[in-house]
């Protein structure tokens, strides 16, 4: 749960105020499985799009993001993914993610849903762009290795090889969640890796190495 809401649930509106922000010309809504599936969900119901099953997941693949050399997450993208021909063939695809660490995921579906036969692609993602790392518990890479930190959304769409790319905005993700938006001043979630304001000051970001206290955070979380 968060906040009372279940994350399912979290997800699902996220990708309603998506379809809401950011609409596509499409005939079929496909999401990046598994975390982009709630989000997905959401966004075709909001659009009134199908909603298909066009990547089948391996599940006996881990995280490819997490991987440490880019060959490893080359690799695991193609044992992780598969892409359903007759659900892409011929289709304008709007693809749902939950968010683009690197981009490596991300070039390489669009890559496969392509060769699959899809006529166009445009990727929508139910988060904000990922331009920070995170010192909490998620291994993201140091900053210059996150794509949103060295590329503007135009610049990101043309690095995956998608037709258009857009993101939900932070006020958006936080209307999905109730809100009216982000009081800048005292925002009511850790929104860090969106938009830089951590809740504990980095005090050796120079270094990019997390501060000692948000290491023990990482470790107990």
């Amino acid at each position: 749960m968060a906040e009372g809401i279940g994350v399912y649930e979290a997800r699902r509106l996220i990708g309603a105020e998506l379809a809401r922000e950011a609409p596509a010309e499409a005939d079929v809504v496909v999401p990046v499985p598994d975390s982009g599936v709630p989000a997905a969900i959401g966004y075709a119901a909001q659009a009134g799009l199908p909603f298909e099953l066009g990547i089948i997941r391996n599940h006996y693949v881990g995280r490819t993001f997490i991987e440490p050399t880019d060959r490893i997450r080359h690799f695991g993208v193609k044992l992780k993914h598969n892409a359903n021909r007759r659900i892409l063939e011929g289709k304008r695809v709007v693809l749902v993610d939950d968010s683009i660490v690197r981009g490596t995921t991300s070039t390489k579906i669009v890559e496969m849903v392509r060769s699959a036969g899809a006529a166009t692609v445009h990727m929508r993602v139910a988060s904000p762009p990922t331009a920070h790392s995170c010192f909490y518990g998620v291994d993201t890479p140091a900053r210059e290795q996150l794509l949103a930190a060295r590329h503007d959304v135009d610049a990101m769409a043309r690095s995956i090889g998608v037709d258009s790319l857009a993101f939900l905005s932070i006020d958006g993700l936080y209307r999905a969640m109730g809100e009216p938006g982000r009081d800048s001043a005292k925002p009511s979630y850790c929104d860090a890796c969106f938009s830089g304001d951590y809740p504990i000051a980095l005090s050796d970001q120079q270094s990019g190495e997390p501060p000692a206290q948000l290491s023990l955070l990482a470790e107990t979380a």
